[in-house]
């Protein structure tokens, strides 16, 4: 891990980064290209995260995100169903960051990840809790029974397509109710605006 003064300038401490200097200039200029999309906030030093990105609206969110985790050279991880980690696209599938989970297993997704977090040393996961580019009311609660079952932090990550802005929220730890902590980990959502804004949160 290199020294504090040596990461992007949006990680701190031991957040796990890419130290490719190449990736980070493709990934500035892709978001210049996207409309000049900036990056407000820093990851905190934690090595292990669970990061929740809306609103999802769109099939464009995926280059702005792509972009985005390029320039900040952050290393992330996301879920795939493991009948897609097979020959020939497994080993690339797991060298972007991808994860299999069995659904029918026992202990389910969220039990299999909370084994995952507690195996590893270093664990950031992003997902979409809106589940969907459609827009709904309700959000999918199991990250954070992952996120409280595991004691590791939840930072949402807002995409406001009105301002052109990734806004990184502050690391939250989910101790209370399922259904309290969903209401205050959608609020810092409120002022984001997606690529269908009839579709945002």
């Amino acid at each position: 891990m290199k020294s504090n003064d040596q990461l992007p300038e949006f990680v701190k401490g031991e957040f796990p980064v890419r130290d490719n200097r190449f990736l980070r200039w493709v990934g500035r200029v892709g978001m210049r290209l996207m409309g000049g999309w900036k990056i407000n906030g820093s990851m905190p030093a934690v090595k292990k995260a669970i990061l929740p990105v809306a609103p999802h609206t769109s099939n464009w969110d995926f280059p702005v995100g792509a972009f985005v985790m390029l320039a900040m050279g952050l290393k992330l991880n996301y879920l795939g169903k493991n009948s897609l980690f097979r020959f020939p696209i497994k080993t690339l599938m797991t060298k972007l960051g991808g994860i299999p989970v069995d659904r029918s297993a026992a202990n389910g997704v969220v039990g299999s990840m909370v084994e995952q977090f507690r195996s590893k040393d270093e664990l950031i996961l992003v997902i979409t809790p809106e589940g969907t580019r459609k827009k709904v009311t309700e959000w999918k609660k199991g990250f954070l029974h992952m996120a409280k079952q595991a004691k590791v932090p939840v930072i949402p990550i807002a995409f406001d397509f009105a301002r052109k802005a990734i806004d990184i929220g502050p690391a939250l730890m989910i101790t209370d109710e399922i259904e309290k902590e969903l209401l205050r980990v959608k609020s810092f959502f409120a002022h984001a605006q997606g690529k269908r804004s009839e579709a945002s949160c």
